[in-house]
């Protein structure tokens, strides 16, 4: 259970991204937050720590001014992902070419450091993406340990964090989301013969190729579960 500080964090935060209040604006004072929030004065110094820290206020003795999202920290993603009941598509869009990049350059320095042994692992976590018989929950499985595996794989630490953020962050939209999206399986054997094929040959240009039409895949696949997810939750709203 969130605590009353994580509360006013989290209200000020869509506040502030929703346009309530704009960049370079003073926010509420301590005292008025206070009363807003029927809190402590501890509570709200607590929740604009919070803020500071995602990088979305600039807190000084006399107050505290809203800064720029461009300025925050990757933290501020799932904030803005759970802006409105549906996860905006542009937003998810540029996460997924990000989250893809990021798997691709970390297969290219894979096949540049990893061992024979590590090579093989992973080739041996590629085998059950080749079967039809996996159910889309024991899928979405093998495919997490794969990707895990080739980031371990890479000996490239800010990679593997940046990448372990953005996954943390966009975890809990995925889940949303799962119940709209279309398990395209044969897709993914495709995808898992040509990454087996690349790891074999040791090929970085097929490797990029791969990962290339992985990252179409998964795109295609979320635009379609969001459009799907709005369409629903439109026809719910209009028959209320």
């Amino acid at each position: 259970m969130s605590g009353k500080h994580d509360q006013i964090a989290g209200a000020l935060i869509q506040d502030i991204l929703s346009g309530h209040y704009r960049v370079s604006e003073r926010l509420p004072s301590e005292r008025d937050l206070a009363v807003r929030f029927d809190a402590n004065r501890g509570a709200v110094r607590e929740a604009m720590k919070k803020l500071e820290q995602i990088g979305l206020a600039d807190v000084q003795p006399g107050g505290a001014r809203v800064k720029d999202k461009d300025e925050a920290s990757l933290d501020v993603i799932s904030h803005l992902l759970a802006q409105g009941s549906v996860p905006d598509a542009t937003l998810m869009d540029q996460i997924l070419v990000v989250i893809n990049s990021l798997l691709s350059v970390a297969a290219e320095q894979t096949l540049e450091l990893a061992s024979e042994e590590e090579i093989e692992h992973i080739r041996s976590l590629v085998l059950p993406l080749m079967q039809k018989g996996l159910n889309e929950e024991e899928h979405l499985l093998a495919r997490f340990e794969l990707m895990h595996s080739i980031m371990m794989a890479s000996q490239n630490l800010p990679l593997r964090l940046i990448s372990r953020t953005l996954f943390d962050q966009v975890s809990v939209n995925l889940a949303q989301l799962r119940i709209y999206t279309e398990f395209d399986n044969d897709g993914f054997i495709v995808f898992a013969q040509q990454l087996d094929q690349a790891l074999e040959q040791r090929d970085p240009a097929a490797l990029r190729a791969t990962f290339t039409a992985f990252s179409d895949l998964n795109r295609q696949s979320m635009m379609r579960a969001i459009a799907t997810a709005r369409a629903d939750l439109g026809q719910e709203a209009m028959s209320q």
